[in-house]
């Protein structure tokens, strides 16, 4: 298997798909390239080839219906299967439209934060009240100030953080790895806006059971 780009390249460019070939294509996004390959490994996943959308489109749901369509569409010929490995993200049941209309299947769930704790653990959650959130995973950790710190303007304007956070109460760190430099750089975040921090170490949730299933159909 080839080397994984840098994070920076996720977030920019994606991932193509590799050299090796699969009967399965997971389409995916670049925020999840590290966990789908390390499922991939575990499991011997070798009919699953993955192909990611830039990570930065977290930061642009508008295009991400179309990004996946066009990427559907340009592989679906050499595959027997295509996977979406996305939730709605934002993009308001668009996304799910689109892959019924393509006839691949998705991740269910509004967005990675649900998936990762498990979609119904997820909701019971926010249904008891954990409404104050704000959600990091091991990504977005170590992307932080591409995906919050500069998209929001604090890097030039850091008088904005109470009015933008002002809302939240938490920083709670979603950890897919128990990794203690992120752990620490999760807690300097949640300090940097403000929030009080919580570490709760998830693993890949739903992602890794969605993915199962994908694999068993072939």
């Amino acid at each position: 298997m080839a080397e994984l780009p840098s994070d920076e390249k996720l977030t920019e460019k994606g991932l193509e798909a590799g050299p090796e070939s699969g009967s399965i294509l997971l389409i995916a996004c670049g925020a999840l390239a590290h966990e789908i390959l390390a499922l991939k490994r575990a499991n011997g996943w070798d009919h699953m080839t993955l192909s990611c959308l830039p990570a930065k489109y977290h930061l642009y749901p508008d295009k991400i219906t179309q990004a996946v369509s066009d990427a559907v569409q340009k592989h679906r010929a050499d595959y027997d299967e295509i996977f979406v490995v996305y939730a709605d993200c934002g993009t308001g049941g668009l996304l799910q439209a689109k892959c019924d209309e393509l006839g691949v299947k998705m991740v269910e769930g509004p967005h990675c934060y649900s998936f990762f704790e498990g979609n119904e653990a997820f909701a019971t959650r926010a249904d008891a009240g954990e409404i104050t959130a704000f959600y990091l995973t091991d990504f977005l950790v170590k992307q932080f100030d591409a995906f919050v710190w500069k998209p929001m303007g604090l890097d030039k304007h850091p008088e904005l953080r109470d009015m933008i956070f002002g809302n939240y109460t938490t920083l709670i760190y979603q950890a897919q790895t128990d990794n203690p430099e992120l752990h620490e750089k999760a807690a300097s975040c949640a300090a940097r806006l403000g929030l009080e921090f919580e570490y709760r170490y998830t693993g890949y949730g739903d992602l890794e059971t969605a993915l199962k299933g994908a694999a068993q159909k072939s």
